[in-house]
């Protein structure tokens, strides 16, 4: 069994992603008591597509997001780098787009999208200003990114108790359920070390997004980041 360092070195992060591939899914179920679809929901809700539009969701892995926005409408395509995450979503949705693909140097012309989204993947780049950058120049001016990722609890209590979750709780409940518990070392230092709500909005604003906004869901566990591209400028 693998797992990534720090460092997010592409070829170890694909590599621990393509060990869990198979029971990512219920395992987040559990890790999340069931809060993961809710989450998936609230960014749903606030990429604000319809139907017709088309997407890109990016670190897309099984397709669980791209299949609620396809059950919806939305021409979108599920890219990733991992092949195995995208094998096994293949297996339960053939009728999804899935593309390889490595968040920093897109497989997509400019402007090609009118929204992207990545959920909970953008943590895991090797260098994720750039990634934001490759959104920017995939989408369209006038176009939606979504970044729906974990963050910091804004109450200090709250904070506390789930510094303690990922620390103590998080690698026992992952050892019962996952197919890899190395890796779910790496989730929790991979949280404690990303940016916090204002920090990852100033990463997006440095990338050249504009309208940059969150909310918090959970207290702070997790964040959505909505932007937009600059109506009449080039990526």
């Amino acid at each position: 069994m693998s797992r990534a360092s720090l460092d997010k070195d592409p070829t170890e992060v694909k590599g621990m992603f393509d060990e869990v591939a198979e029971r990512y899914d219920l395992t987040n179920d559990i890790l999340t008591f069931g809060q993961v679809r809710i989450w998936r929901a609230a960014s749903r809700s606030a990429l604000g597509v319809s139907p017709g539009d088309r997407v890109l969701d990016l670190a897309a892995g099984t397709g669980t997001s791209s299949a609620d926005l396809a059950d919806r409408g939305i021409d979108v395509v599920a890219c990733d780098f991992s092949t195995g995450m995208m094998s096994v979503g293949k297996s339960r949705r053939p009728d999804l787009a899935f593309v390889a693909g490595d968040a920093t140097r897109l497989p997509f012309a400019d402007a090609s999208f009118d929204a992207v989204t990545i959920s909970y993947g953008l943590r895991n780049v090797v260098d994720h200003g750039s990634a934001l950058a490759e959104m920017l120049r995939v989408v369209r001016p006038g176009g939606r990114l979504v970044v729906s990722e974990f963050s910091t609890p804004t109450w200090a209590p709250w904070r506390a108790t789930y510094n303690f979750f990922l620390g103590q709780v998080l690698p026992r409940v992952a050892k019962l359920s996952s197919s890899n518990n190395p890796a779910y070392g790496y989730l929790s230092e991979s949280i404690k070390d990303w940016p916090d709500q204002e920090g990852l909005a100033a990463d997006i604003r440095a990338a050249g997004w504009r309208n940059v906004q969150h909310r918090n869901l959970a207290g702070g566990i997790v964040a959505i980041h909505r932007a937009r591209r600059p109506e009449g400028e080039s990526a």
